[in-house]
């Protein structure tokens, strides 16, 4: 379960980039009631999407020479400079080289062994998001690659992350978690790019999944404020009613009415 109570190896940040923030922020905020705070004039326009005052997510407005508008997904680091040295030796790539955020905390920007891009943050004066797993907010967070046997070599390597094999209705799924915290502690999963043809067409990401109060309502909604459903809203068992969506520029994203927790 994703929660802020954020450990080594956990997602504990996410930011979008995008080619409009103005639109990006009608977007998501049309469909999860987020508003803008700036982070001041020495931020380059960076910002914090909040619910009812509380962080949940970063955005910027980036051009072409910055890679194509997508969120990332930051994972907790105790050392972003070693962590950023490891992952080179497990065949990633630096993308950004650790810097220090005005001292809000370290951040850096790789990519696996796949060439799927990722953030590292080491917490400083900000640990990470104030809110996770509540509607409007990040709850999971799921890798599609070409390669599960390889992609959970470089993360337990890079980050520490176990993963282990879950049944469910039609084959098995492979939740991942943070190393020695236990299977309570699962933050998402990897996917196999050949299980899903839409995916394997778009290529190798991290998908970042929203909670949300309904489904359907939220995948109507995105679709009025120029959105598109890259799969409808569909109900899976012990799990909850999900859809994956992109906004208006392509950015792609996922949201979940989870089922409640059993026990």
């Amino acid at each position: 379960m994703l929660t802020t109570r954020f450990v080594n190896g956990a997602p504990n940040w996410i930011d979008v980039g995008t080619p409009d923030l103005d639109g990006a922020l009608s977007f998501y905020g049309g469909l999860f009631g987020w508003q803008f705070q700036s982070a001041g004039p020495d931020a380059g326009g960076y910002g914090f999407f909040q619910l009812a005052g509380k962080t949940v997510a970063g955005g910027m407005q980036t051009g072409p020479d910055q890679g194509p508008p997508a969120w990332t997904v930051y994972f907790q680091s105790e050392d972003a400079q070693a962590t950023a040295k490891t992952a080179e030796q497990a065949h990633g790539r630096v993308l950004f080289q650790p810097m220090d955020v005005m001292g809000q905390g370290h951040m850096a920007v790789l990519a696996d062994q796949a060439g799927v891009p990722f953030g590292i943050w080491q917490p400083g004066q900000t640990k990470g998001v104030d809110v996770a797993n509540e509607p409007g907010a990040l709850c999971w967070v799921e890798l599609y690659t070409p390669d599960i046997a390889a992609a959970a070599a470089f993360y337990q390597k890079v980050l520490g992350l176990e993963t282990s094999a879950v049944p469910f209705p039609g084959g098995t799924y492979t939740c991942v978690n943070p190393g020695g915290a236990g299977e309570d502690a699962m933050f998402g999963g990897f996917v196999p790019l050949a299980d899903d043809p839409t995916e394997a067409e778009a290529g190798p990401y991290w998908l970042p999944y929203f909670e949300v109060e309904d489904t359907d309502a939220v995948v109507e909604k995105a679709q009025q404020l120029g959105g598109t459903v890259r799969m409808p809203a569909t109900t899976m068992e012990g799990v909850g009613r999900m859809a994956k969506l992109a906004d208006p520029y392509g950015v792609r994203f996922a949201v979940i009415k989870s089922e409640p927790q059993q026990g």
